[in-house]
């Protein structure tokens, strides 16, 4: 038995139902969607408009509201006010285009090395070498050994020390370290190569207007840490400076003096002038060659 269609009036209605949920659904999803939309344009709004920047146009006379707004808005924190006080003198400091020399700091003159003429012994460190010490001195050319006999008397207050012979070398080191030197002086303050005494063939005119020659005492200080002194005057250092009978030297601060005399002096009490002292020419040891 086949039934008609107005016998189904209940499907009818079903479909009817049906249908109208659908539309409310869409309808609904379509607000939702409409809100999200309008939510993240507002936003973009916001973000546009937060990355403009407005420019202020020069504060005249006439706006003093605007004024009174930034003199408020420059009370700000010391950090705040420190920066850009920094940043505007980075920018008023800085210029542009390049620098010429004009332009250009000057800058304090460098002064240089003045040469220094002092011995150091580095060039005689393999042949003027005694005992394994490199010897600051060198005798020069005309270093002779002398016919008179000089003596070094040593004086310490009114104490009298014994007396050194001096004439039996051209040279006579002095210092504190006694595996080296010929007159060895303790004192603290005296260096440990601290001076020479040394004898050289000088020219000296005569009276009667011609050249003699004759051997001369001199000394040198050989850069020491307190000086030495001749007759109670300090020397410069790297300098001969000639002795004569009767001269006092003394060495650093120690007490002794060293008075030079020889021996004629007891029977002379003036100093002898004119005397003929060619010495005698120091013979030097032959050097054998190296061996291959």
């Amino acid at each position: 038995m086949v039934r008609s269609p107005k016998s189904s009036p209940h499907r009818h209605s079903s479909s009817h139902h049906k249908s109208k949920r659908r539309r409310d659904s869409s309808a609904s999803d379509s607000d939702d969607n409409q809100r999200r939309h309008q939510r993240r344009r507002s936003g973009d709004d916001k973000k546009s408009y937060s990355n403009v920047r407005v420019k202020q146009e020069p504060v005249t006379d006439n706006d003093e509201p605007r004024r009174n707004r930034q003199e408020r808005s420059s009370d700000q924190p010391p950090r705040n006010r420190q920066r850009h006080q920094q940043r505007n003198q980075g920018e008023a400091n800085y210029q542009w285009g390049k620098e010429t020399e004009k332009d250009k700091p000057k800058e304090a003159p460098v002064e240089k090395e003045k040469p220094n003429f002092a011995l150091s012994g580095a060039l005689l460190k393999d042949t003027n070498t005694y005992k394994g010490v490199v010897i600051k001195y060198s005798e020069p050319i005309e270093a002779r050994k002398p016919k008179r006999r000089w003596r070094l008397y040593v004086f310490k207050g009114d104490q009298e020390l014994p007396m050194y012979q001096i004439h039996r070398q051209s040279a006579y080191l002095i210092g504190r370290e006694r595996a080296i030197c010929d007159l060895p002086v303790d004192h603290p303050s005296c260096s440990k190569q601290h001076a020479v005494l040394q004898y050289r063939l000088m020219d000296y005119k005569r009276d009667n207007g011609t050249m003699g020659r004759r051997v001369v005492p001199y000394i040198i200080d050989l850069g020491s840490a307190n000086g030495t002194f001749l007759n109670n005057e300090k020397i410069d250092p790297q300098r001969y400076y000639e002795i004569q009978e009767n001269d006092v030297i003394k060495f650093g601060f120690s007490t002794r003096e060293y008075v030079l005399l020889h021996e004629d002096s007891a029977n002379n009490l003036e100093p002898v002038e004119g005397y003929e002292d060619e010495g005698m020419e120091i013979k030097q040891e032959p050097v054998d060659a190296p061996k291959k």
